[in-house]
């Protein structure tokens, strides 16, 4: 069972996932979805599905893990699991007919059978919080062993317009008990659905405090030496681009940490469709910088290796490319310079370094183009705007394009995947395209693509 870009059969597909680690197992719970939010009338109709490894190549299948099994339960929502005392405590939100969402329990000795606790629900949003909004706890526990939940909510009589998006924080002694306290982020952004943190995530890494939401889908995270703040925000707050949607993470082995979230579907197959809710599963390790800052990049074991490397043809478009299937060459001062390699499989996995000149401005690769250049998917690397882009989509404030890195792609049925310099990641799903052939590409500059490796997906 492989689970990067895993995909349930049929009409269902991944929604929010809580990955959850727990002594030598790596766990991962996801919100089974149907129709893309449509289950139950659109109210969600989700559940907890729930897969298990040991070292995220062989992953083992459970029963759902949190089912419905009542009439007024609309929707298994979004939630987080906790250790505590020999029990697995899952706290999630469950959405009635009317919309509203309230906090439930669910409890397990063996991290894999969940049993619901009473009450259930056992919390609603308090006064002065919408109803409908009051969704996502996560819990952990502070060093006098003191719990805190926090739960995405939205401030009612906001002094701002619409902006009153919050991770409200909760309290208790023994998880059962709650306390509602003070906001615990509040921050801010466009009006409306946009300035709601969702899918909040909070851990301890190596001498600094993470909080973790997302806004409009797309992830954001806050930092901070103390537990409870204050929070920085970093230069580049978002952990990777607006495709990968909701992230969490969980601790996997010695110092790491993997996250995982979702890549939605199209609604027309084509690149200016919009994403429809729900869709594949991708996974990503957090890189931790010198500063503290983080990062993504691929886990080395969940990469599909492919088949045997192969030496596509490399033809000239211009004259100023040369070089071999392994090796490509292109000066541009003046001009644009494209070379071809072909034909190509529909799906690879490509893996280079780049090795751009000095006064190189715009440099990249077209994937799964056709003809003499006439049409292909740009991963365009921007030196001067410090900006990667493929398609619509985008990573900013990326250092280093001006420098030799490598670079990792792959092209999985209509999803295409970049890791750059191991540190940043920028992922799209674009299916409108089957050309046979891989443009690399230099404009007003010069750039050496360096040990050109191109494996075969099965």
């Amino acid at each position: 069972m492989t689970m990067q870009y895993y995909k349930p059969e049929g009409a269902f597909s991944v929604g929010d996932c809580m990955p959850y680690g727990h002594g030598e197992v790596f766990h991962l719970f996801y919100l089974l979805d149907q129709e893309h939010h449509q289950g139950r009338g659109g109210l969600g109709g989700h559940q907890w599905a729930h897969v298990s490894t040991r070292d995220l190549v062989d992953w083992q299948p459970h029963p759902l893990a949190v089912a419905l099994t009542e009439d007024w339960e609309a929707s298994i929502c979004t939630g987080s699991v906790i250790h505590h005392d020999g029990t697995h405590h899952a706290f999630y939100a469950t959405r009635k007919a009317d919309l509203t969402q309230h906090l439930s329990h669910a409890t397990s000795r063996d991290g894999v059978t969940f049993t619901k606790t009473a009450p259930n629900p056992f919390a609603s949003a308090p006064e002065g919080y919408s109803p409908v909004d009051f969704r996502d706890p996560v819990v952990f526990a502070d060093a006098s062993g003191r719990f805190h939940m926090l739960v995405t909510s939205r401030i009612d009589d906001y002094p701002l317009f619409d902006r009153g998006g919050c991770l409200l924080r909760l309290s208790s002694e023994d998880m059962e008990n709650w306390r509602v306290e003070s906001p615990f982020l509040i921050p801010g952004g466009p009006p409306g659905y946009a300035c709601i943190p969702e899918c909040p995530d909070y851990f301890h890494w190596n001498g600094w405090y993470y909080l973790v939401f997302g806004l409009g889908l797309q992830t954001h995270y806050r930092m901070s030496r103390e537990p409870f703040g204050p929070w920085c925000r970093p230069n580049v707050d978002t952990l990777g681009n607006a495709m990968l949607a909701v992230m969490k993470t969980a601790p996997f082995g010695r110092d790491r940490r993997i996250g995982v979230g979702w890549i939605g579907t199209r609604t027309d197959n084509r690149d200016s469709g919009a994403r429809q809710w729900g869709g594949n599963a991708v996974f990503r390790e957090l890189v931790q910088n010198a500063d503290g800052t983080l990062g993504t990049r691929f886990p080395p074991e969940m990469m599909p290796g492919g088949h045997t490397a192969i030496a596509p043809a490399l033809e000239a478009l211009t004259t100023g490319v040369g070089g071999t299937a392994h090796h490509v060459e292109a000066d541009g001062r003046q001009t644009q310079q494209v070379a071809a390699l072909g034909p190509m499989p529909a799906d690879y996995r490509l893996r280079v370094q780049i090795r751009p000149g000095g006064d190189t401005a715009r440099y990249g690769l077209g994937l799964r183009g056709w003809g003499n250049y006439a049409t292909e998917y740009y991963l365009a690397f921007e030196v001067p705007e410090r900006r990667v882009l493929l398609g619509e989509e985008s990573i900013e404030c990326v250092d280093g394009l001006d420098r030799p890195f490598d670079l990792d792609v792959v092209l999985k049925d209509d999803i295409i995947d970049v890791c750059v310099a191991k540190r940043r990641c920028l992922i799209n799903r674009v299916g409108e395209l089957k050309g046979d052939r891989l443009f690399l590409l230099c404009e007003n500059g010069s750039v050496a693509f360096d040990d050109l490796e191109i494996r075969p997906l099965p």
